[in-house]
């Protein structure tokens, strides 16, 4: 079986790689590879090893650490850990991000066990209000009491923005965690490695005239840039870098006349929503075998743009094909332009098949 699939292009993959470590050297950024968006998928994992630039992996899942445990990049567990897999972060993460006192003294019982110090670094919340200490005394009262534990180092700190309250980066709030950090320095004589500035949607103060990255944030955690191309604050798209670096395939399996307006009286759908519909009398309408157990409607494009989604159920993706110019036959593949989420969701599901070309 060959369909549904996901088709990565290495070639072009490695040139996106190449642009942005180049654009993050120049500018003395560590770089974090953050690897959950294709499942760390072992191939696209050897690509990025390829780049020595890449100090460091990250993914918020413990299960694709330990897939690439014989890297030796340094490996972050990037979501905050569970307490029940406390053995499991100090066994396979390098460095963690942390926000609660009583998960970080466990793991530094942990790390004893095992005999290993293990590095966190602490997340700051500059008002996204995802994780983090939002309070600054918190945050040092928590330091106060880490300092004592003698198989944790604080590494740093960082924070996320964009990710849930779609905040954007700034001078200003970036320069608050700069400000932060120097307030640690002087108040605990503690000097941190890494001030993670946030992720791709930092990118865009590398190039912006009216608002510059602080001096003193010094690593960027890169996922969405590297695979389509763009930075994430703004949505826009690098020129020389490739969009299609990913496409979805997918093979038809029905094509028939029907009406445009479902017959009968209309309830809730597989999911429990009412749908609405548009009386256009007659269409047709195309079937192809994907679903939203795969994939979120809103998060792919059909590569012919005379093709209009109409909906999904699990497992068919209902088109419309009146108007488009080719006469698709039953079997015929059609493809489809994705987004972060749906890359995502397509490396995450066992029934769609990877690709690779070039």
């Amino acid at each position: 079986m060959k369909n549904p699939r996901i088709v990565v292009d290495r070639t072009k993959l490695r040139e996106n790689i190449s642009f942005i470590v180049a654009k993050l050297k120049e500018h003395d950024l560590t770089i974090t590879a953050v690897t959950k968006v294709f499942n760390a998928y072992s191939q696209i994992i050897a690509l990025y090893e390829e780049f020595s630039d890449i100090i460091y992996f990250g993914d918020s899942r413990i299960e694709n650490l330990m897939s690439y445990s014989h890297s030796k990049k340094q490996k972050i567990l990037i979501r905050i850990p569970m307490i029940s897999e406390v053995p499991e972060v100090i066994q396979y993460a390098d460095i963690s991000f942390n926000s609660e006192l009583k998960t970080i003294q466990l793991l530094d019982c942990e790390a004893q066990k095992q005999k290993k110090l293990h590095k966190i670094v602490l997340m700051v919340d500059l008002g996204d209000l995802r994780e983090g200490f939002f309070e600054k005394e918190e945050l040092f009262d928590c330091i106060r009491e880490v300092m004592k534990l003698k198989n944790i180092q604080i590494y740093g700190l960082a924070v996320n923005l964009t990710c849930y309250g779609a905040i954007i980066p700034s001078s200003k709030n970036l320069g608050n965690l700069v400000a932060i950090q120097e307030e640690i320095k002087e108040r605990f004589d503690l000097s941190l490695e890494m001030i993670s500035g946030g992720n791709s949607s930092s990118l865009y103060l590398l190039d912006s005239p009216e608002d510059q990255l602080p001096s003193g944030i010094n690593n960027l955690r890169i996922g969405e840039s590297f695979v389509l191309g763009r930075e994430t604050a703004y949505g826009a798209d690098y020129q020389v870098m490739h969009q299609d670096v990913f496409t979805l395939v997918t093979e038809i399996v029905e094509v028939k006349q029907k009406p445009s307006y479902p017959i009968g009286e209309i309830g809730v759908d597989a999911f429990g929503k009412k749908p609405h519909y548009v009386d256009k009398g007659k269409m047709l309408r195309g079937i192809v075998a994907i679903g939203q157990q795969d994939i979120a409607l809103d998060d792919i494009t059909p590569k012919d743009s005379q093709i209009e989604i109409l909906g999904a159920s699990s497992d068919h993706l209902l088109l419309d094909l009146t108007q488009s110019e080719r006469e698709y036959q039953v079997g015929d593949e059609i493809e489809f332009s994705v987004s972060y989420g749906s890359v995502l969701s397509t490396f995450t599901s066992k029934y769609i098949k990877k690709e690779f070309i070039n």
